[in-house]
């Protein structure tokens, strides 16, 4: 890092050009922008849940469901939970380490979202705005105007919620926030089980939640639950088995966290009375793995556990921090992540576009992709949505590899900025217009991508960038 510091002051300085050869030598964890952007986690200050469940541990002064120990909790601690202060160091740091900074994806953590006051929410995406410009705004219309070319550009926005928070009313703010994708705690998708666990609503509502969000153009991510009380390997590879076979659901995206037994969780009584026993290590490694073998090419596993201090566990498989690496190698899986071509870019391979439809919640979802002939190495995806009224949304576009700087030109190691979005795009306007017969698209963008599709024919309409075809 030292080194890394040495050569910046030396640009600074004008007493060097730039090298993107040095920069790849000297970047630390390279794997933090291999996926086309970069990702800031903040966390969202101490408050009350609405939820009762059993599994969810409490700690006084921490959000509730997150514990001291995990790394974005840290740091959130140490900055006392401000979102500009947590926005602005985690962009320093990752410049520190080598890494380009001008696609962010932010996620927001902590409790429940859309239970937090909406001034509170307000104020908190703008300040997260505000640590992206050189100066401060003075309301969240102007930061996000300012963001659309700024240096640092907010490309996408997730927070965290529960399925039964999610109505029109709470869409239209999410919209006017500039969220582009919801993680729902789903956790299980059987009423027995959410009832067992106190969970407080019924699949009925993630059903419901799940289409008013694909209809106003969201991506969805699941946070899925193994090993809840109530059930166990051969019911949770049925739920999983259920999620894609079952158009009621069908997320694009999954985070799965094997229940973790904390001592801060009314659980744990439960276990030390006998009455709750976790999966072996064994049991939940084959679990994961027959998981792992059935999941679609359109879905990105996100993430496999969470970030809990082991020492925080009392007892059972999640102890193990690095369960995905375990079973890295011993699957066949088709997701996303397991398939983006990070820093495997060959530009001499030739790739093909590959189109796959499936029915989800009474609408019909077309994904396009970009990839090489045996589907192992994707370079770019866009999800196309067409709902029961009769709407065209681009849900999301995405080209990986290697992030290059926005007004960097195109790169020998990278796939960004060769045109395969753009050809993406002309794609899904040919099928809506040829093949569904209408005249308007909209993408549901990140603030700071709007400038992207203004020059591809995309005007700002409500909260959309739409385009008349």
């Amino acid at each position: 890092m030292v080194l890394l510091q040495t050569y910046h002051e030396l640009l600074r300085n004008k007493r060097i050009k730039a090298s993107g050869k040095i920069e790849n030598i000297l970047k630390t964890r390279p794997i933090r922008s291999l996926s086309g952007i970069v990702n800031v986690a903040v966390l969202t200050k101490p408050y009350p849940c609405p939820g009762k469940c059993i599994y969810c541990p409490t700690e006084k002064g921490i959000p509730k469901s997150y514990l001291s120990g995990e790394p974005a909790v840290e740091r959130a601690k140490r900055l006392h939970f401000d979102p500009y202060l947590q926005v602005k160091k985690r962009i320093e740091m990752l410049e520190q380490e080598g890494h380009p900074t001008d696609k962010i994806e932010l996620r927001i953590i902590g409790g429940t979202w859309s239970f937090y006051p909406k001034k509170y929410q307000d104020w908190y995406i703008k300040k997260c705005f505000n640590a992206c410009l050189e100066k401060n705004a003075k309301n969240l219309k102007e930061v996000q105007r300012l963001n659309e070319k700024a240096k640092h550009r907010i490309i996408g926005i997730s927070i965290e919620t529960r399925p039964d928070f999610i109505n029109e009313k709470e869409i239209r703010h999410l919209r006017e926030l500039g969220i582009t994708m919801v993680e729902l705690g789903v956790q299980s998708i059987f009423d027995d089980i959410l009832k067992l666990n106190r969970r407080g609503h019924t699949i009925k509502e993630t059903i419901k939640a799940t289409k008013l969000l694909k209809d106003a153009g969201f991506k969805i991510l699941y946070q899925m639950m193994l090993n809840l009380p109530g059930s166990n390997p051969k019911r949770d590879e049925k739920m999983f088995k259920e999620l894609f076979s079952n158009q009621s659901f069908q997320p694009d995206l999954l985070k799965i966290y094997p229940c973790a037994l904390l001592k801060e969780a009314p659980l744990y009584k439960q276990w030390k009375k006998g009455k709750y026993l976790p999966y072996k290590e064994k049991q939940l490694i084959d679990l994961i793995k027959s998981i792992k073998n059935k999941i679609p090419y359109y879905v990105r596993i996100q993430r496999i556990t969470r970030d809990i201090p082991s020492t925080r566990i009392a007892a059972g498989p999640t102890k193990i921090s690095n369960l995905r690496q375990l079973i890295s190698g011993q699957t066949s899986c088709r997701c996303i992540r397991c398939r983006e071509i990070k820093g495997n870019y060959d530009k001499k391979e030739r790739i093909y576009l590959f189109k796959e439809k499936y029915p989800a919640s009474n609408g019909k979802e077309i994904f396009l992709s970009f990839e090489n002939k045996e589907r192992t190495k994707l370079y770019s995806l866009l999800r196309l949505r067409l709902t029961s009224q009769n709407r065209a949304f681009i849900r999301e576009l995405h080209t990986y590899g290697q992030l290059l700087p926005i007004e960097r030109s195109s790169s020998l190691k990278s796939p960004q900025h060769k045109g395969l979005g753009k050809k993406l795009i002309k794609e899904a306007e040919k099928i809506v217009k040829k093949d569904f017969k209408l005249k308007k698209i909209a993408v549901i963008s990140g603030i700071g991508a709007r400038d992207y599709y203004r020059k591809l024919g995309y005007k700002l309409e409500d909260t959309y960038m739409v385009k008349n075809i």
